[in-house]
């Protein structure tokens, strides 16, 4: 938990302080709470920022006042985010939090590294009944608004008593401040200049944003990818956690981003890289980071060393020690760096003279299989699978 000055949204942060930030903003009438399914397990490659709406949780009321926009939210989560000192960042939002991270994206590109949209929208509907609920909340208070919120938030059968008690506990005027922003929002013609890396995501059974009001950002945003949940409603973060979380842990996996990333696919090529991001999990995605920045982004980066010259070190080193999978990645890898066969059987020799005949015999075969496996993918024209079946699991 943060404590937060008076004139800045409240807002708790979970995670390494050096690992890339990622704000996730919520939707109207619930608070921080609402990424508790999903916070805890993103926070082991990524430093999370949970930020709460004026009035909403512990944020104070008066952030936001009648007639704001989403311009406004917007301005206070970049007020947060320098004072934590994030210059960039990652930001996946719901609903009234996803139109957030749409101006975010719109308005500030530079600002903005990667995007998720959760069951949102780039315009709410007529901005009519976003007037009416939010001059009946002035008037009366939440009451009426919380009686029909599971309906509009969950499938039948399901339910949050966390969060339905958090849209109780709302300050009013703050509550009906957010439905201004949402009756005036309208990012329609500002979706083709987005540039940010994007994944909208729908619940199907969302009567609040449904599946088209995603499928329309999606074709608006160049390049946007969109994910739909069956048996999900409007807060699909609390209704189908498993599933946003592993949405959202593919879109933002650090280990696919910057130069590290790059040189490990130029390396190892796409068909690996795409593995082992397919089969990372919770547990291993932290590891893939770590190899990817500081393996591929810091070693193998160096320019003291070409890429030949690092390829036969590591087939040196690697049949040495018997590590036969990752030995037969990397006779791939030599052959993409500009080994040939004979270079690399000159490697695995000089490595039975130092480290010993039965580690180079071993290699032998190993290097034998693949550089046949290799010749004959280029005698079929075949793109390579970029190692054998066997060794898929091997981070590389």
């Amino acid at each position: 938990m943060t404590t937060t000055p008076a004139r800045l949204p409240h807002h708790r942060t979970e995670g390494p302080a050096s690992a890339p930030p990622l704000l996730l903003g919520p939707s109207l009438g619930t608070s921080t709470a609402l990424w508790d399914g999903i916070a805890p397990d993103l926070s082991t490659a990524h430093r999370i920022v949970r930020w709460d709406l004026p009035g909403h949780g512990g944020s104070p009321a008066g952030l936001i006042g009648p007639g704001a926009g989403v311009a406004d939210l917007g301005a206070l989560v970049l007020a947060l985010a320098d004072a934590l000192s994030l210059e960039r960042f990652s930001y996946a939002g719901v609903s009234l939090g996803g139109a957030v991270g749409l101006w975010l994206a719109a308005h500030h590109p530079e600002r903005v590294d990667r995007l998720a949209v959760v069951c949102a929208s780039a315009r709410f509907g007529d901005p009519g009944p976003w007037r009416e609920r939010a001059a009946l909340v002035r008037a009366e208070g939440l009451g009426k608004v919380a009686e029909s919120a599971a309906a509009r938030w969950f499938t039948p059968g399901f339910t949050a008593p966390r969060l339905l008690d958090d849209l109780l506990g709302t300050d009013p005027e703050a509550y009906a401040a957010c439905c201004d922003a949402l009756a005036e929002f309208d990012l329609r013609p500002g979706l083709r200049g987005i540039r940010a890396p994007t994944l909208v995501v729908a619940g199907r059974d969302d009567p609040a944003t449904p599946p088209a009001h995603a499928r329309e950002i999606a074709d608006g945003i160049p390049g946007a990818a969109l994910t739909e949940l069956p048996h999900a409603s409007h807060l699909a973060p609390a209704e189908r956690p498993a599933a946003v979380r592993e949405a959202l842990r593919a879109h933002f996996a650090p280990w696919e981003r910057g130069s590290g990333a790059a040189v490990r696919r130029e390396v190892l090529g796409d068909a690996h890289v795409d593995r082992a991001r397919a089969a990372a999990s919770e547990f291993t995605a932290p590891f893939q980071d770590f190899i990817t920045r500081y393996a591929w982004g810091e070693v193998w980066t160096d320019p003291t060393l070409s890429r030949r010259e690092r390829s036969l070190v590591t087939l040196t080193a690697l049949a040495a020690h018997g590590h036969h999978g990752e030995l037969a990645l990397h006779v791939r890898a030599a052959v993409r760096n500009g080994l040939s066969p004979r270079e690399i059987g000159a490697a695995l020799l000089q490595t039975g003279v130092y480290c010993g005949v039965p580690a180079a015999n071993a290699a032998f075969a190993v290097a034998d299989r693949v550089l046949a496996e290799v010749a004959r993918e280029r005698d079929e024209g075949a793109p390579g699978r970029d190692g054998p079946a066997q060794d898929r699991g091997v981070p590389g």
